[in-house]
Formats: structure tokens, sequence, C-alpha cells
């Protein structure tokens, strides 16, 4: 593994779309006691239905520390494409804590490394200790053999971009712009740090992302591309719904704007579950927070999306919420990938710890030279 000190622009690179092809997926194996409640035994089952369904069409590398490395490799003993890697990390958000990918005309792979502070640092971030998850993207570059960019100088998880490949990367302006994470910088500034190391050419700012996502609103949970041009956009046709608004703002910037080659365009609308998804008592019993971590309180509202969902080579892996629009965020999203099947996992387990499905994995794009 090679650090390199340039820029993926001025190397030809460029992140490539999640719908395009993929070498593979990381996850990490969740057990931290402040984010899985009860010792995480729900939330590793439905890490594992997870996997499972990205390895129908793609390998999978579970990341986890020497304390669990026994435990994933005797869960996935069986599973030919799921291995189990030996990497510490402070928590389970493989999205935001692993490499951003980018690659060149010839299908080469590179890592990028940004700097990861919980999601705002001493500022509002939501733990005290990140040493762990900061190293993570460069520990899975050095095991994928993967060149990487030392981006360090510069606070972005992954979660907090979305490209389709052909030059256009959507962003949340609450997100980027947010005091905990590049407060010196300008929006100007940080669209060129977006386009030097994500090699594209026009960054698209939406204003807001889920009500309460606890990311600063990370554009991952609210709008996502599904082809060049085309996204889907989490709403809600309740105007006394905090969420309203939110999209209302987003819908009206993607109605105006055109992407990098000047298309307008296709948004659609992917409603967020029709009861908020609120945290139990109960539930909250089963954390053990560490001093200075983010504490759930009961009643809480979750930021639960079905935007949140992971496209992997065969599939897209979609959360359900045991609600009645479970079934039309999954007839969607059939529509829109019909070469795909759509796999529903219910995603209560990981909902509790504050993120999703596309939370909690990363691609790996594949090579030029891999078949």
């Amino acid at each position: 593994m090679r650090i390199l000190n340039s820029t993926p622009r001025l190397d030809g690179f460029y992140m490539p779309a999640e719908f395009a092809p993929h070498k593979g997926c990381v996850m990490i194996w969740p057990v931290r006691p402040g984010s899985w409640t009860y010792g995480a035994k729900e939330a590793q089952k439905a890490f594992a239905q997870i996997a499972r369904s990205i390895a129908e069409s793609e390998k999978v590398w579970m990341l986890a520390d020497s304390e669990h490395i026994v435990q994933v490799e005797q869960e996935f003993s069986q599973d030919a494409d799921i291995e189990a890697v030996c990497i510490e990390t402070d928590d389970a958000w493989a999205r935001d804590v692993g490499p951003t990918c980018v690659v060149n005309k010839d299908g080469d792979v590179r890592g990028v490394d940004w700097s990861f502070n919980a999601w705002g640092g001493m500022y509002d971030g939501l733990y005290a200790s990140w040493k762990k998850d900061d190293q993570a993207a460069g520990s899975i570059c050095e095991h994928l053999g993967l060149d990487v960019y030392d981006a360090k100088h510069f606070v972005l998880e992954g979660g907090s971009i979305h490209s389709d490949g052909e030059g256009t990367v959507l962003v949340t302006a609450a997100c980027l712009l947010s005091p905990g994470r590049n407060p010196e910088l300008s929006q100007e500034q940080i669209e060129i740090q977006l386009k030097e190391y994500l090699g594209a050419e026009k960054i698209v700012w939406l204003p807001r992302g889920i009500y309460q996502d606890e990311t600063n609103e990370h554009v991952d949970n609210v709008c996502a591309f599904v082809r060049p041009a085309e996204v889907v956009l989490a709403w809600t046709d309740d105007e006394n719904d905090p969420q309203w608004e939110l999209s209302n703002a987003c819908l009206e910037v993607l109605e105006n704007e055109t992407d990098a080659k000047g298309r307008k365009f296709t948004v659609h609308k992917m409603y967020i579950p029709k009861h908020p998804v609120c945290i139990t008592e109960e539930e909250c019993k089963g954390f053990t927070f560490e001093e200075g971590e983010d504490m759930r309180e009961p009643g809480e509202r979750l930021a639960a999306s079905y935007v949140n969902f992971y496209i992997s080579n065969g599939g897209v892996i979609v959360p359900q919420f045991d609600d009645e629009m479970d079934e039309k965020a999954v007839k969607l999203l059939e529509e829109l990938f019909p070469d795909r099947k759509v796999y529903k996992i219910p995603a209560r387990a990981i909902i509790v710890g504050g993120g999703n499905i596309h939370c909690i994995t990363q691609q790996i794009p594949k090579g030029g030279q891999e078949k």
C-alpha cells in the first residue's frame, strides 16, 4: 500500500456510482454497548442477514476486533464469500469510517482516507474517543492492497456524499457546513476539496436531510442516485410532519438544478414510514453508555428512511420498519432496479443504533482487470 500525497483529480481518478460493479463490501461486526442494545444480539442477527444478502452477488469483508474475531469466524464459517478480518474500530459504521474508493479509466482502484471525528468532534460528536475509527480506512486499504490518498486534513464521512459516477456528487449543507466538521473552510473551499478528492465536476447542495438525523443530516438518508440524473428522495405528504419542510426544500433544489452534464433530475418520491419510528423505554435500558457518549432517550424519534438502502452487484438491500410504507418502498425499488433482487431486511435493531443499512456498508469498486 502506498500513501499518496497527490489527489484523485490530478491522477485521473473519480468516485464511481454505487450501482457500478463492485469487488465487494466492507462491514463491521456490531458490539459497542452505547450503540447496540442488550449485547448487540439483535443487531448481530440483522448484520448477518445483510451480509449474507450482499454475499449472494459480491464478497463481504466483516471486520472485528481481536476479542470478537472468533465469533465472526464461527458465524460465517459456512459462508464462502464472507471473510472475517481482524481490524479494530470504535463502532460499526463502515460507510463513514471506511475508505471512499475512486477509480480511473483503466479500472485501477484506490482509497481516500478522510479524517473521521465521530460526526462533529468536540463540538457535537457522538462519542468522545474515535481514534480506532479514524485509522480504519487506512487499515482496510492495506488489507485490500489498495493505494490510498491522504485526505486527513479534511473531515468527511462516506454517508455525506453520493456520486453518479459521471461527475455529479450530492451532499447536504446541513452536514457539510456544520461547525463540527471543517469550520475554517467556506462552502466554496469545501466544494474544492470534494472535487479534488472525488474527481467530481459538480456538487449539488441539498439544504437538509432526515429530521433528527444525528449525523447532522447525511445525504445518504434523504437522497440517492439510482442511475445518472435520476434519484430517490425521502418524502411525506403530511404537512404536519417536520420532514415535510425538509424534503420540500430538497425537491426545490433538485427541480431547479442540473447535473454535471447539464441534465435535469428525475426525482422519485420514496415515502418515509407513515408512523414515526421512536425508541422505547425498554430499548433504552439495553444501552451502556460511556462518558462523553450521546445518550438516547425514551420516545426519541429516529431517522428512519427507506433511502438508506445498499446497492449490491445483484441486489438492493432495503430496511423495513414494520410499517405500511414498507411494501411501497420495495415496489418502487423493484421498478427502479428490474435487474436486481430486492432484499427486505427487518431493520429495527439497526435504526435503534442510529443509522441503517447504507450506513453499515461500504462498497469497494471492481477493478478493470478483475473478473
